[in-house]
């Protein structure tokens, strides 16, 4: 298998609200297939320490595959590279308190996921209904779509994917049930709410992504890193986010505002950073990123 294409969001404003420094420690929470790693290792230089985390195997082993090209091309200057197989809500779980000076996590889905079919996650592709992060895990989309009542179903629409038309997209999905592909869905999605004029995105858009953020706990996932980065980084340490829908930008302005009023951290972004003209023209992915970031007092 060819090695997917992949290019890193907003990668030189993670580098410098990260200030990633020679003989540093940092996380990348999302390794995905290491594209933000990469860069990261060049700064780190031989006295530092990358960790990083992810809970596709077949993403992780990828990024291995990666980051051992860069690591012959730096030589004596590689810093040591930790790979951890494992979800980043865990990370508390991993790592000690405040030993981090920079923690950056992407919460979109990678390119390989969205790319290969097989894996169930786009609508561009007929696929099964899978759209695990980790197949170890038991919950599948086909199960979410065909198991949920019809209530049920709609609320999960109408909260994770902010669908408006979310009841009548349910009521369809159960009429037509069982339904067992990526195109099946799509299809039963897109004739029950069509597109007006006004819509820039496919209509299953929302739908597919109320599906994914249910069957791997996506916001569970961001609330517990939410909850113990601050006190994972040492003082002074920065932690960079990235968002790509509102609700997962939401949690992150929430949280650190908090931890603001707290006292525990000191937000750098006043306003979410989002991709120049230029990024947004090569890379159509960044467009909807919005990237967060703030440092440990």
């Amino acid at each position: 298998m060819s090695e997917p294409q992949h290019v890193p969001v907003l990668l030189e404003e993670c580098l410098e609200f990260l200030k990633v420094k020679p003989g540093a420690t940092v996380v990348d929470a999302t390794l995905g297939l290491g594209g933000h790693s990469s860069a990261i290792v060049r700064r780190l230089g031989p006295g530092g320490r990358l960790i990083a985390f992810d809970r596709d195997p077949q993403a992780m082993s990828l990024a291995k595959a990666r980051l051992e090209k860069v690591a012959e091309e730096l030589g004596s200057q590689m810093p040591q590279v930790e790979f951890v197989p494992r979800a980043f809500s865990e990370a508390r779980e991993v790592i000690a308190p405040g030993s981090l000076d920079g923690l950056l996590a992407d919460f979109g889905v990678s390119s390989l996921q969205l790319d290969e079919a097989a894996r169930g996650f786009s609508f561009r592709a007929d696929g099964p209904l899978d759209m695990r992060m980790d197949a170890r895990s038991e919950l599948t989309a086909e199960q979410v779509v065909n198991q949920a009542d019809e209530e049920d179903l709609a609320n999960l629409i109408y909260e994770f994917g902010e669908e408006r038309r979310s009841r009548r997209i349910a009521r369809a999905i159960v009429r037509a049930r069982p339904v067992t592909s990526t195109a099946e869905l799509a299809a039963i999605v897109s004739a029950a709410a069509p597109p007006n004029k006004a819509d820039k995105i496919h209509p299953a858009t929302r739908t597919f992504q109320a599906i994914r953020i249910r069957v791997n706990d996506e916001l569970g996932e961001i609330r517990s890193l939410l909850q113990s980065a601050g006190s994972l980084l040492k003082s002074g340490g920065r932690v960079a986010l990235i968002s790509f829908h509102s609700l997962e930008d939401r949690m992150v302005k929430d949280a650190f505002r908090e931890a603001a009023k707290r006292g525990e951290l000191d937000v750098l972004t006043k306003k979410p950073v989002v991709a120049t003209e230029e990024e947004a023209r090569w890379n159509p992915r960044s467009r909807s990123a919005k990237m967060r970031a703030a440092e440990k007092i």
